[in-house]
């Protein structure tokens, strides 16, 4: 099997899940009787506790000889964990479930890209290809949950999302090449690994990407957390929603898929930029609930909010970071960008939800400017040292 279409059928099972419980776990736990404020609480705390989970975790995984090991006992654990959540009942207990759940699982991305990266640059393929599979996979997902919530009642969404999870354990035993954590079998101990996490953390340039790039991915929270309630609210039937998620994540994967060489040639940190730009139109507006031909259009505009930010940002890491560090800087950026960023703007999601409704859309506008400034400084402070 090629290893692109390996590394590929990974990122299938990881997203697979996200492709359910991403869009549709807010309408589960609506269902049980929470509110926008507690439902925003609940997806943030993960996010936010990530920036102090994740290093720890980090450490931990680099003390295994294969790679694929930490990730394989993340998606089990992940998988035992979300099965938790349909077995207890209450706010603490969700919150707490879905804490360990999603912190688990959000671990075995980063060290899949690591691994992933480092076989595309030896083997000569398009990492793209490989992380759009699994962005295919999230759209089959998600447009086949959108279409079977028509019939089915929300408890499907848990027990589709515990399944995926421990098949992410599984698919990692089975399709991860069984790559040694470090090159020549050595293993630094663990306070040589802190040591590098810390340098890591001095590194100015590698912060600066964090911050542009985290900044604008975290835009996305309120649309992550609410767009389906608030396009249930306007009236779209479920089916639609689905296929307006899938729109975006379609324009994700053609992205990948086939914008490679015009991505080369404008370079990361102008890839910021155009992100950032394109994140301050779409959040803007959707902010006045624009008719339902004008949300696909919208959509589309995913591919360089999300996507463009998000490839840029591993090259920018990459680039950044010492190879022996190249866990350690994907698990910072996740944790930064996919955590503590993003935790801050799904908590201030949850109160806007209820305040405003899609007018909570102009505080993503608003954070995308902030990112995008970030970006600019990013790009001009690139040009000073090139």
């Amino acid at each position: 099997m090629p290893r692109a279409l390996q590394l590929g059928l990974f990122y299938c099972a990881v997203f697979v899940g996200t492709g359910v419980s991403l869009p549709y776990m807010p309408l589960w736990f609506e269902a049980q009787g929470l509110t926008g404020a507690q439902i925003g609480l609940i997806l943030a705390a993960p996010m936010l506790a990530r920036i102090v989970i994740a290093p720890g975790l980090a450490i931990w995984a680099d003390g295994f000889v294969l790679r694929r090991t930490p990730i394989i006992l993340f998606g089990v654990a992940s998988g035992l964990s979300y099965g938790l959540i349909g077995l207890t009942h209450g706010f603490v207990p969700w919150l707490l479930c879905w804490l360990a759940a999603t912190s688990f699982l959000a671990m075995t991305s980063p060290l899949a890209d690591v691994l992933s990266l480092r076989r595309a640059r030896a083997e000569g393929f398009n990492y793209g290809h490989a992380r759009g599979l699994g962005s295919v996979a999230f759209v089959a997902a998600n447009i086949g949950m959108g279409a079977m919530l028509a019939w089915v009642k929300p408890d499907l969404i848990l027990v589709w999302t515990t399944l995926a999870a421990l098949g992410v354990g599984l698919a990692g035993r089975f399709l991860l090449p069984a790559d040694p954590v470090h090159e020549g079998g050595e293993r630094p101990g663990r306070g040589a690994r802190w040591r590098g996490m810390s340098d890591l953390l001095r590194n100015r340039g590698f912060l600066l990407a964090i911050v542009a790039t985290g900044l604008i991915q975290a835009t996305h929270a309120f649309y992550y957390a609410f767009s389906s309630l608030l396009w249930t609210a306007q009236g779209l039937p479920k089916a639609t929603i689905g296929l307006l998620w899938a729109t975006g994540v379609a324009m994700e994967v053609a992205f990948m898929w086939f914008l490679e060489p015009w991505r080369r040639r404008v370079g990361p940190e102008r890839l910021v930029i155009i992100g950032g730009l394109a994140a301050v139109v779409r959040w803007t507006a959707l902010a006045f609930s624009p008719e339902p031909w004008l949300l696909f259009p919208l959509q589309a505009l995913h591919a360089l909010s999300f996507a463009a930010v998000f490839m840029a940002s591993l090259q920018l890491i990459e680039r950044t970071a010492p190879a022996h560090s190249a866990s350690a800087a994907q698990t910072i950026s996740s944790s930064l960008a996919g955590g503590l960023f993003i935790g801050l703007s799904t908590l201030a999601s949850g109160p806007l939800y209820d305040a405003v409704g899609p007018r909570g859309y102009l505080a993503m506008a608003a954070l995308a400017a902030v990112g995008l400034a970030f970006a600019v400084r990013l790009a001009r402070g690139a040009r000073t040292t090139g």
